[in-house]
């Protein structure tokens, strides 16, 4: 895929905006995936859904709606390690939480909305990805979450500096 210098300008504007949104930024106090922070987390899937974008070149994407749905997959901020009536069915429930709150404070479109709730296939089964974009969105944060998982708690602790820092620029510098 294709994108001009000014949708590039437009999709950086987009997920700096996101970035030091007040709303997302509580998504810094919620840890997931050993230690992990729902923050990062969700800007490293924006990232890589961005780039996988880009790399089909005979297949009609909407990039917006790759970049709203990676950034706002798990928008469901509450911690359901504290929350324990939240536990029990977190996996299965957070991608229709987080469609809810991001519907909510955001005003997403359907795509992005059905995109989000369908993330966490096949563990909500019957909620499949059923566009290129929710497909690419839940392929990105399976190997985001990978990455996360093989990882011990001390040295994410020790690298958050790094990461803050990774996914401070939605482009990398060529």
């Amino acid at each position: 895929m294709h994108i001009t210098p000014e949708q590039k300008t437009e999709l950086e504007n987009i997920y700096q905006s996101f970035l030091r949104d007040e709303r997302i930024l509580k998504m810094k106090e919620i840890e997931m995936h050993r230690g992990s922070k729902c923050y990062i987390h969700s800007f490293k899937v924006a990232k890589l859904a961005i780039k996988r974008t880009l790399r089909h070149h005979k297949i009609d994407i909407n990039i917006y709606t790759v970049l709203f749905a990676s950034i706002l997959h798990d928008y469901y901020l509450y911690d359901w390690r504290k929350d324990r009536s939240k536990m029990k069915h977190h996996m299965s429930n957070h991608p229709y939480v987080a469609a809810e709150n991001a519907f909510k404070d955001f005003s997403i479109h359907e795509s992005v909305r059905k995109a989000i709730e369908s993330h966490m296939w096949p563990v909500n089964i019957g909620h499949y990805p059923r566009s290129i974009e929710a497909t690419i969105v839940s392929n990105a944060d399976k190997s985001i979450y990978i990455r996360e998982i093989s990882c011990s708690r001390k040295f994410k602790a020790k690298r958050e500096q790094k990461y803050l820092k990774q996914i401070s620029s939605l482009f990398d510098e060529q």
